[in-house]
């Protein structure tokens, strides 16, 4: 059975212009200042990010900045005297401790799992931004959902000819690669793909989106760059010798992929070629990668359990470590956040990293919890907690139901949410 009816209206809601979106939008100013007066300053800077018109009404109302130096236990009546040069100070600092508690959470914080069912059969992709999940690759729908209440408001359907490899989204349109093509899906329900003919590049493994530009990591180990807009190949750049397994890009257009070969080659979508490599002192292939531009620290997890760190700007190992003996799938860290990356792969063991030593914590699915009857969803949540293992646990004694294979991770504030091939996605959430 695939998700409820509920569901599926929630989407038909979506596709018709009537969403939970619209009606928040809608919510009258002052009505919108009362309730947020009642947030503490975390819960309030996440409400930031739901729509533009909640950003707005936070950033105007100026109660960030007010419960900022509440925080810092300083005068209410400094606020009005702020300069712009310290307006930037505070939200800096704003941002500095959202990241420690977020770390902090991840580190050491209760943990609770909601699962829900998201798909008739198993798939091993997510992606998650802008308060929005996309779930997908290994069924024949890719979904969008609302964190907020687990509900379906998207569907997008993948043609029989050319099942999904990868996908990335942002807020008008999601974007796929189908083998050796590339697919749009506008989120009014419109699709294209293109190019027309097959086999106009070598068969696609990986892909990465920033708009306006499609990387795509290839099995002869070129790395394309596809314009959105015109529909054309931009960039084709040799970055390794062997097959591209995974990508990474920045802001400022830097390209880093790896390769099964086991090195890490760096680019920029202005160059038509490889610009630097980064290699490992282990044998295993890259099989996930990420880069932080705060830190300029890039992290990669390989087929036989390491984790990889390198500084960009000395090109130089920080450290090394042997954190599974399988394969690791995915790793990420949220935006701005240079103190922890969360990794999980084939032994099913969410692992929070340090992202300076590589220190870990490592986390596994537990029991039920009881079940709460108030949320407010369309579709059926079961909660449980969530376990931390201790240094000496040993992982191969613990049951499989308790750590399903995790095929993809996705990270948010305080929260990180797992695929694992099956049709329950996970969402964990990190309390203190």
């Amino acid at each position: 059975m695939g998700p409820s009816p509920s569901a599926g209206s929630s989407a038909r809601r979506k596709r018709s212009g009537v969403s939970g979106g619209t009606r928040m939008e809608r919510l009258d100013h002052d009505i919108l200042c009362i309730i947020f007066s009642f947030l503490n300053v975390f819960d309030l800077a996440r409400c930031t990010a739901v729509c533009k018109s909640w950003n707005a009404v936070v950033k105007k109302s100026e109660l960030l900045q007010a419960l900022y130096f509440k925080l810092r236990r300083d005068s209410m009546d400094n606020i009005s005297t702020e300069s712009n040069s310290s307006r930037q100070s505070w939200q800096l600092g704003l941002e500095e401790a959202a990241m420690k508690h977020h770390s902090l959470s991840l580190r050491r914080g209760r943990i609770d799992i909601h699962q829900w069912k998201a798909h008739s059969v198993g798939v091993d992709q997510c992606r998650m931004k802008m308060g929005l999940l996309l779930t997908g690759v290994g069924d024949k729908v890719m979904r969008l959902w609302s964190l907020s209440g687990y509900n379906c408001v998207g569907e997008y359907y993948i043609p029989d000819s050319a099942p999904v490899v990868d996908f990335d989204f942002d807020e008008t349109k999601i974007v796929g690669l189908l083998g050796t093509r590339v697919g749009i899906w506008r989120r009014n329900g419109k699709r294209s793909i293109f190019p027309s003919c097959e086999g106009t590049f070598s068969k696609g493994l990986c892909m990465r989106y920033t708009d306006p530009e499609a990387v795509i990591g290839c099995e002869d180990g070129t790395v394309r760059a596809f314009d959105m807009y015109s529909r054309t190949c931009s960039r084709i750049i040799k970055m390794h010798a062997g097959p591209v397994t995974c990508l990474s890009l920045s802001d400022d257009h830097l390209i880093l992929s790896g390769s099964s070969l086991g090195s890490v080659s760096i680019s920029n979508l202005s160059s038509d070629q490889r610009v630097a490599t980064l290699r490992s002192t282990n044998s295993g292939g890259i099989r996930t990668l990420c880069f932080n531009p705060s830190s300029l620290l890039v992290f990669a997890g390989t087929t036989i359990g390491y984790t990889h760190c390198w500084d960009l700007r000395t090109m130089k190992s920080l450290w090394e470590t042997r954190i599974s003996p399988n394969v690791l799938y995915s790793m990420q860290h949220l935006q701005n956040d240079t103190s922890t990356l969360a990794v999980g792969g084939i032994d099913g063991v969410l692992r929070v990293l340090d992202q300076n030593t590589g220190v870990l914590s490592s986390c596994i699915i537990g029991d039920d919890r009881p079940m709460d009857s108030s949320k407010n969803t369309n579709v059926f949540i079961k909660e449980k907690k969530g376990i931390r293992l201790s240094e000496d646990a040993r992982i191969d004694k613990i049951p499989r139901t308790a750590r399903p294979p995790i095929t993809c991770l996705a990270v948010g504030m305080k929260k990180v949410v797992t695929a694992h091939n099956i049709n329950y996605i996970r969402m964990w959430k990190f309390n203190v």
